[in-house]
Order: C-alpha cells, then structure tokens, then sequence
C-alpha cells in the first residue's frame, strides 16, 4: 500500500485515494495511468502491438476510467497510446477470442469500457498520433474530444477481417460524420488522414506532431478553467440521444460473437492477417469477384 492506494490496481476493483494527493500513478501491465494538476492521463502501453487491445487491456482500462471518474481532483481525462506509430489498431487479432464463452467475457468488457468512458462524467480528450483504426476509431468516436498530429490516420477495419464495428463504430459514426459519410467509412474500410478525419468531424484539431503535447496541454488547461459540474451536466445532456443506442450495441455484439464463433468469414480474415496475406472473399461469392489484393 502507499498512501492508502494499492501499488497495482487490483482488476475490477476502484481507486480510492484523498483528493488532496498529487502525482498519484497506478500500476497495470497494459495501461499506464496517471493523475496531477487536475487532469488523468490513461495510455494504452502496448506499442509493440501499435496498441492493439487483448481482453485484459480493455479491463484495464475500464479500471483507469473508473478511478478517473471517483476522484474528484480529476477535472479532465487525457486517453492516448504509447509510442509514435499509433494511438490504437483495436483489438488484437494475434491473440483473437475463439470461444462464445470468450467473447461474451470481451464484450462485458468492452460495455464497461465504453460507459467508464461515457458516463464519466469529465471530458475525455483523445490524443493521437499514427493510426486510429478499427477499434481504436471506435474509441474515438466515444471520446468527446480529439486532438491529433498530422501523422494521425482514420478508419474501420472490420469488413477486411470478416466482421464489423458493431461496438459503437456502426452505431455512432454516423451521428459523428453523417450516414453518408459514414458508410462510405465503414463498407470501403479507407483510411484517412488527420486533416481529412477534422473536415468530417471526426477530429477537433490537428497540430504538427512535435506541438501536439502542448495543443493537449492548452485545451486541458481552457477545460480546468470552466465549472466541473457544468461540464459533467454538459456531458450528460449531450449524450442523451445517442443513450438510446445502447440496444443496437447489445444486438451488433451479440451478432458479432456469433459472426466470430461460428462464420468463416472471420476465420479467413484473421488467417490472411496472421500469415500476412490478402483475404480471398470470393469462395464466399460463388467465386466472384477480384483477386485477392
């Protein structure tokens, strides 16, 4: 123990800490976490992997939001990841899930991830720099703001794999970029640079890489300066519509578990990812369609 705060966070349990304390840091394996100067910075650390996210990762950062939401000294959350080449890829498909018991685990998870983020109750500011795609662009369609650097790149995955973003990406984007737009995102699976993801809206401001910290720092410091309950009333308010897609996330995880358990589909898009080949969709089209590239 260190000042009454457990040295490791154990998972799924709460921070619990005197709000008069400064520098406070938890520990965890995947996630670094860290709260000072009224602002908690969360950051996936798995950059060998460009971030991608395993089961403990997502309950790890559950935990993080969870303690950033209880402490009453945080005014602000700042998410990022580690390194310079990507803030997130999603999930990781070199460590997929393979059994319905598995996925209905990852998708608890991945609710309780997406309310800690949500329900915060604070302004949750995403930091990019690289990629942002697949489930990593799904994260930030959750977050209520984004600042990128001009390295920064956009997209959805889930249709070159065999799947879809139905964890908020399918649901959200299009209240984020409009429907239009957002098809286009989700059945070309593009990517996007940083400029081009702030002209749709999926990005507040873009910076040169090496200013980015400091962009960070200047809207942390404008957000500290305004009311904590008038921010998380703001918050609540503004994200009383799309609440109400809550239902269609249960249904599109239900659908994707079944997708990912039981659909070759997904099988073929994670075997050409792991051997490092293009995916062949047209034994699922009578054989029609380009080849494979």
């Amino acid at each position: 123990m260190r000042d009454g705060l457990p040295e490791v966070l154990g998972l799924g349990s709460r921070q619990t800490r005197d709000p008069s304390q400064r520098g406070v840091q938890l520990e965890f394996e995947d996630v670094l976490y860290e709260a000072e100067g009224g602002r908690a910075t969360i950051t996936i650390n798995r950059p060998e992997r460009l971030n991608a996210f395993r089961s403990q990762t997502v309950e790890e950062l559950s935990c993080a939001f969870e303690a950033a939401a209880d402490d009453e000294a945080v005014g602000v959350v700042v998410f990022t990841g580690a390194g310079d080449r990507a803030f997130c890829v999603g999930g990781d498909v070199r460590e997929p899930t393979r059994t319905a018991a598995e996925k209905r685990r990852l998708h608890h998870l991945h609710d309780r991830l997406a309310l800690g983020i949500r329900n915060n109750g604070k302004p949750v500011l995403l930091r990019v720099r690289g990629y942002c795609i697949g489930g990593g662009n799904e994260l930030n369609v959750l977050c209520d703001l984004t600042l990128s650097g001009t390295s920064g790149r956009f997209g959805q995955a889930g249709p070159k794999i065999g799947s879809a973003p139905l964890w908020w990406g399918c649901q959200l984007l299009p209240e984020v970029v409009g429907e239009k737009k957002a098809r286009e995102i989700l059945y070309l699976t593009r990517q996007y640079s940083a400029e081009e993801a702030m002209a749709m809206g999926l990005v507040n401001a873009v910076v040169p890489d090496d200013d980015l910290d400091a962009e960070v720092d200047r809207w942390c410091e404008e957000i500290l300066r305004r009311s904590p309950q008038g921010l998380r009333l703001a918050k609540l308010a503004m994200n009383a519509s799309t609440d109400q897609l809550y239902s269609a996330v249960q249904h599109g995880l239900e659908l994707v578990a079944l997708n990912h358990v039981h659909g070759p589909e997904p099988q073929e898009g994670i075997a050409s990812f792991q051997e490092k080949r293009p995916a062949d969709w047209r034994k699922f089209r009578a054989g029609q369609g380009p080849e494979p590239g």
